[in-house]
């Protein structure tokens, strides 16, 4: 059973290979493994999606999805693993913003609102998730019905708000 009875949301995402031959979706996958493996639950999983990067500029396209998990971790250590994963996946820390080999946000673990936690980079839900069609629109597939703690709007109704101005396409189940 999970500290949270609430969802516990992961947005997964790449858009660099790893390697010569790991593609950025393979790479999301492997990410979900280690998840597992580090005793996080999948309780989800939205289908995968093709997008343009947010703020639009030359970059590679990602491949985003979003993940319901459950977890015995509070959200710090879970962050915490969840960084540990970015960084055995060839995540670079100054990446933020740019290109990357692998993106693991935490979203929202259950209904909890709050900055910090004892971590500058730890604030739920999201602070920008509401905004990103790239979040909003796997999320509302898995949980359309989730409610942002903040905003207190259904899921399926922010993905129909932050989806203009970006390109999505829905790549595989």
């Amino acid at each position: 059973m999970s500290v949270s009875e609430e969802p516990i949301l992961v947005g997964v995402g790449a858009n660099l290979f790893l390697n010569d031959e790991q593609a950025p979706l393979t790479t999301c996958k492997i990410a979900l493994q280690k998840m597992e493996g580090l005793g996080m639950t999948i309780l989800q999983r939205s289908s995968w999606y093709l997008t343009s990067p947010v703020p639009a500029d030359d970059q590679p396209w990602y491949i985003n999805g979003v993940v319901s998990i459950a977890s015995d971790l509070l959200p710090n250590l879970l962050l915490r693993e969840l960084l540990l994963i970015e960084k055995q996946l060839g995540r670079l820390p100054d990446s933020r913003g740019g290109a990357r080999t692998i993106d693991l946000d935490l979203l929202a673990y259950g209904g909890r609102i709050c900055d910090n936690m004892g971590n500058p980079s730890l604030t739920l839900p999201h602070p920008r998730m509401a905004e990103r069609g790239f979040v909003m629109l796997p999320l509302s597939e898995i949980l359309p019905y989730w409610l942002h703690p903040v905003l207190g709007v259904r899921a399926e109704v922010l993905a129909a708000e932050s989806r203009s101005g970006q390109k999505l396409v829905r790549v595989s189940p």
